[in-house]
């Protein structure tokens, strides 16, 4: 195991993932639910996030080229779904628990693009082919950084507490702004990769 390829891989997966950064939008997509059904909802979307992680650090350039995606498209995908989350937060859409909807928040936009986003796809991806054989390092970076993601999430229970209802208000919009500005980021980066490289 190359000691080096997995403390790059657990740094890299860990501050993309930006677990810290995204309880205040997992308090939002699951306003009103109990804490054990949050809970679920962040081990839904951990696991689903490392699967991700793993499938595109195996085999992503492969998938990619096979469906003939560039990462360009791939940034502006995140960032137009991350947009949409971001007008319903704005639009006070958001008052009920999405989870109740056809839609499952754990996968979308929980998973993907929050926690394995363009930017960490990417990542996984070239640290792979970065030594001959690096499979084992990789894998427990993501397993490592994916796992202390979750710790920090299944604190959002106690920081709900805290911030009570009106708390949730406010941030729920700052948040929304926030992330559309995020979303016109990465899906500006995505644009420019597409049409001016």
């Amino acid at each position: 195991m190359d000691t080096s390829i997995l403390l790059k891989t657990f740094l890299a997966v860990f501050v993309l993932a930006d677990a810290i950064g995204n309880i205040p939008i997992l308090l939002v997509l699951t306003k009103g639910m109990e804490p054990d059904r949050r809970n679920k909802v962040v081990d839904k979307a951990v696991l689903v996030a490392i699967a991700v992680l793993l499938v595109f650090a195996f085999g992503g350039r492969f998938i990619l080229s096979y469906l003939d995606i560039s990462l360009g498209s791939l940034r502006v995908a995140g960032g137009l779904l991350l947009l949409l989350i971001a007008l319903q937060m704005l639009q006070g859409d958001l008052d009920t628990p999405i989870i109740d909807r056809d839609r499952d928040v754990a996968i979308t936009p929980l998973a993907l693009p929050l926690l394995a986003g363009p930017g960490t796809l990417t990542t996984v991806m070239l640290l792979m082919s970065e030594s001959p054989s690096p499979h084992l390092s990789v894998i427990g970076g993501i397993v490592g950084a994916m796992f202390l993601s979750w710790l920090i999430l299944r604190l959002s229970n106690q920081i709900d507490k805290w911030i009570g209802s009106e708390g949730e208000v406010i941030i729920t919009q700052l948040l929304g702004f926030l992330l559309a500005a995020l979303a016109i980021e990465i899906g500006s980066t995505g644009i420019k990769e597409l049409f001016l490289t």
